[in-house]
């Protein structure tokens, strides 16, 4: 029986454990990225760990999230940053450089090698054959420091793309499709994988718009084979040296299948709060447009910037749009300015941002109030873009563009023929915003504001756990929800005993008051707790405020392993018939809790007592011995450093 592309990477990087779906398997890590949300605490949970330099093949630190200074606390985020890289062997990516994501698949993206990002995005490098996955900031800190990083094996999914897009649709109605096929849980536990004759169709940058919202999929990645369309953009950014072709055996054994006829798509949007409630665009044709914004991480190509310019030249932004652009790099930024599309984008009169997460991660550019704001992020989470009213749809850059034109929702075959936008033969390549670590670690002192606080740190699993039930949560609750982060919030990433005070606002705004009056307890959630970002202060605030399990009927795949790392308990409801019975401020005890975590490695329940309505009820804690072990210590530190 032959592999599959990501098994075939997993085997090269494989440290421990069986290659079969549900096993946990532990790989080498030869590339990590950081973003200024995450890395902050990640860099801090790598001091702690002791180790002086990364142990990885190539380490990167970027800053594009916390871009708007209004005050000291992102900046000196960013100086922290900028020292504590230098001094341990991190390449450091300045503000301005561009979007993490964007910039590793132009510049560091290797095909064949594996990457942990501190980023849910990170799997946006699968466009080049890369293994890419999202994590924690405490599995990041782990791997530079040349810890393996552990996984349970997921099943393997292929996606078979036919025949060639039609006019007006692009790679953005791909995904869209594969969501509303799949849902926002339908890749958990899963590694998505492209073939089909479409792909020789499909660019580097429209395969890693596919491969980056495979993360609202809750894949563990998404990837596509490295074959000549790879060389073509590699040798285009003068890294033609680190190709390599990699592509399934035909005789490779999927898990699931799913085939989709290119030529029949149609252009898509996602509707809001949620990037699985996908219609044709012709079917809400005609909704009136506050906003437009056009970048993120997802569609800030140089690709899609010149087919957004084309669309835009000679025309004028509808007076009551707000057109806001941000190109993904300071490449692509230098390129559009240097071929004339950036001046046809300042004459239709778009806002032009810096190189930047921006919008999408709700950093700036918050729409009016009841606004309908048309983006090509790859998010519509509600409230996310800071306006809690608005309507946020996902679209691909061309329906963007011509909406903003129109100032409706246009299905774009109603604008006339397409633009036709040819790709350069080489790309601008300048890494001067890049600044490489010192080579005299003892000359660096690392520089910390007076917003940089420690972190929590969880003690020893007691034999009793008991609490009450704080709040009680519907499916699908986001990381946005557990732990904001607008404009206002994101300068106190550093922060934690700050961020606790907002943590579960937007469900419940008196939620933490309610921890602290109790001394902590128990989280209620229901299907898909915990999916979209990686943040892992969406675990570190609850464990401030005293949060020592969480039981949801399920878990997304990060939200669950940060919440082990930090010690506190996942636990699944064997029936979910259960979540229904349990009433807020109920009081629940795990008795024998040590023995009965220990006890779940084999797949025992755990019983949990409801003292206030006098039953039991069984939950499920999947886990392993490594993850019991790092329970029982009270986080994944603590376990570390007891086996130092």
């Amino acid at each position: 029986m032959g592999y599959t592309i990501s098994q075939k990477i997993i085997k090269d990087h494989l440290l421990s454990g069986e290659m079969k779906a549900g096993e946990e398997v532990s790989i080498r890590i030869d590339q990590t990225l950081t973003q200024d949300s995450t890395g902050t605490m990640a860099y801090l949970q790598f001091e702690a760990i002791g180790v002086p330099r990364v142990k990885t093949k190539l380490s990167v630190a970027y800053i594009d999230h916390n871009t708007l200074q209004t005050g000291f606390e992102n900046a000196d985020d960013h100086k922290y940053i900028q020292t504590v890289t230098s001094k341990h062997g991190i390449r450091f990516s300045r503000p301005g450089n561009g979007v993490c994501h964007q910039v590793h698949i132009e510049r560091f993206g290797v095909p064949g090698q594996t990457l942990l990002g501190s980023d849910s995005h990170t799997p946006t490098c699968g466009g080049i054959g890369m293994l890419a996955i999202g994590a924690g900031g405490l599995d990041v800190a782990v791997a530079m420091g040349g810890g393996p990083y552990y996984i349970t094996m997921p099943k393997m999914v292929r996606i078979t793309l036919k025949n060639k897009l039609a006019p007006w649709t692009s790679a953005k109605d791909i995904i869209l499709e594969v969501l509303r096929i799949m849902t926002v849980k339908g890749g958990v536990g899963k590694i998505i994988e492209y073939a089909g004759d479409g792909l020789e169709f499909l660019t580097v940058p429209e395969r890693a718009t596919i491969t980056n919202m495979g993360a609202e999929l809750g894949a563990t990645t998404s990837i596509f084979p490295s074959d000549d369309v790879t060389k073509a953009f590699l040798k285009a950014q003068d890294r033609e040296d680190v190709w390599t072709e990699i592509k399934a055996d035909e005789d490779a054994v999927y898990d699931e299948e799913i085939e989709i006829d290119l030529s029949t798509l149609k252009p898509l949007i996602a509707k809001p709060h949620m990037p699985d409630q996908v219609v044709t665009v012709k079917e809400i044709a005609g909704i009136k447009v506050d906003q437009v914004c056009i970048g993120s991480c997802t569609n800030s190509s140089l690709f899609d910037m010149l087919k957004v310019a084309a669309i835009l030249k000679g025309h004028t932004v509808n007076p009551d749009v707000s057109l806001a652009i941000a190109p993904g790099s300071k490449q692509v930024f230098n390129m559009l300015a240097e071929c004339g599309a950036l001046a046809d984008m300042i004459a239709a009169g778009a806002r032009i941002l810096e190189c930047a997460c921006g919008p999408c991660i709700g950093m700036g550019q918050s729409p009016k109030t009841d606004a309908v704001s048309l983006r090509t992020n790859n998010r519509n989470f509600y409230a996310r873009s800071g306006t809690a009213s608005a309507s946020i749809y996902l679209v691909s850059p061309e329906v963007a563009a011509v909406a903003a034109i129109t100032g409706v929702i246009t299905d774009p075959a109603d604008f006339g023929e397409p633009p036709v936008v040819t790709m350069p033969d080489s790309f601008k390549v300048n890494d001067n915003m890049v600044i490489m670590p010192s080579e005299d670690p003892s000359e660096v002192e690392v520089v910390r504001g007076p917003n940089i606080k420690p972190f929590p740190v969880n003690t020893a699993l007691k034999d009793e756990v008991d609490g009450k039930v704080l709040i009680k949560l519907e499916d699908n609750i986001t990381t946005d929800h557990i732990m904001p982060s607008n404009s206002k919030l994101l300068p106190f990433r550093s922060n934690v005993p700050h961020l606790a005070n907002f943590c579960l606002t937007p469900c419940d705004e008196k939620f933490p008051e309610r921890a602290k009056e109790n001394g902590g307890g128990f989280i209620v959630g229901g299907a898909n707790y915990g999916q979209g970002s990686s943040r892992e202060h969406a675990a570190l605030a609850p464990l401030q405020l005293g949060i020592k399990g969480v039981i949801a009927v399920s878990f997304a795949r990060i939200h669950m392993a940060n919440l082990i790392n930090n010690g506190i308990l996942p636990l699944t409801f064997k029936d979910a018939a259960d979540y229904d019975k349990l009433g807020m401020l109920d009081e629940l005890i795990i008795r024998d809790a040590r023995a009965q975590v220990e006890a779940a490695v084999s797949g025992k329940p755990v019983i949990v007592t409801n003292k206030t309505q006098g039953y039991d009820f069984e939950t499920v804690l999947a886990i392993s011995e490594r993850q019991c072990g790092m329970l029982l210590a009270g986080g994944l530190l603590n376990y570390t450093r007891e086996r130092s």
